[in-house]
């Protein structure tokens, strides 16, 4: 089937030559994909616009035998029109699209990580929550739904009941007085209740919740993403929030996310 149809988020562009473009999409059942945009930087193009990272659109795709080729492309929600007038929620974005792409395979299929980022990106557009706020509900969502789920209240360990004072990255969350291992966090219960909120849905106690709070829980949230991708996720550095002295020490289970913990 050469030619097919999909809907799509646009995650990344790459400049093609002098007109083309390499749009990077992922899509609700094709997986991730990389399609050649012809001309689309001409200023007569006639999909252009559409195809701007954070845009959600009805694409048709020919096969090719390294990259797809984009041959429609019809919009069905602009959210980058509204996302990239306010610096928080573009930046937000930004590394929602890039995690989305390292939990991704191209051409492997993962409707509900498609439906996840449709869903934060939609969240962030209409302005329902703060942007940080979002950022680490997808971020725990989205490890989630590729099995790394952290435990917030029982021991990960033991499966101890909580709730336990220590997190510990390596272990998979909270972690209980026999379990815990040398260095682990010992975030705020408040804290550790926010990101049970955000990982759960529940938006009227993640709304109500302190600020310091957040910041702490971001910490912890981005620590605990890029342990999981054995990497730094390099938008996260852009994301303005301080990260709380405790989270140092959960960063500080992987030496090699000191240098990238956001500031």
């Amino acid at each position: 089937m050469p030619l097919y149809r999909d809907e799509a988020v646009v995650l990344r562009t790459h400049q093609l030559g002098e007109a083309d473009r390499i749009i990077t999409l992922l899509t609700r059942q094709h997986g991730r994909i990389r399609a050649v945009a012809k001309g689309v930087r001409r200023t007569r193009s006639r999909f252009g616009a559409r195809l701007e990272p954070f845009m959600v659109v009805d694409v048709q795709c020919y096969e090719g035998r390294n990259l797809d080729t984009v041959t429609q492309a019809e919009t069905i929600a602009p959210h980058g029109q509204t996302i990239c007038r306010d610096y928080p929620s573009y930046t937000a974005a930004t590394v929602m699209v890039e995690t989305a792409e390292r939990l991704t395979e191209e051409h492997e299929p993962s409707t509900q990580q498609y439906l996840l980022l449709v869903g934060a990106l939609r969240s962030l557009s209409g302005a329902e929550h703060d942007p940080s706020l979002v950022l680490d509900a997808y971020l725990l969502r989205s490890l989630a739904v590729n099995g790394w789920a952290p435990s917030f209240y029982d021991c990960a360990k033991c499966g101890a009941p909580g709730p336990h004072r220590a997190f510990n990255i390596a272990a998979g969350g909270s972690v209980c007085t026999v379990c815990r291992p040398p260095g682990s966090a010992a975030p705020a219960t408040e804290t550790m209740r926010l990101l049970a909120s955000l990982l759960s849905g529940d938006w009227v106690l993640a709304d109500a919740s302190d600020e310091r709070h957040r910041r702490e829980g971001s910490g912890l949230v981005s620590a605990f993403l890029q342990w999981h991708l054995e990497r730094g996720v390099r938008s996260l550095r852009h994301v303005e929030r301080r990260s709380h002295p405790e989270n140092r020490s959960a960063a500080a289970q992987s030496p090699e996310l000191l240098a990238q913990e956001p500031v």
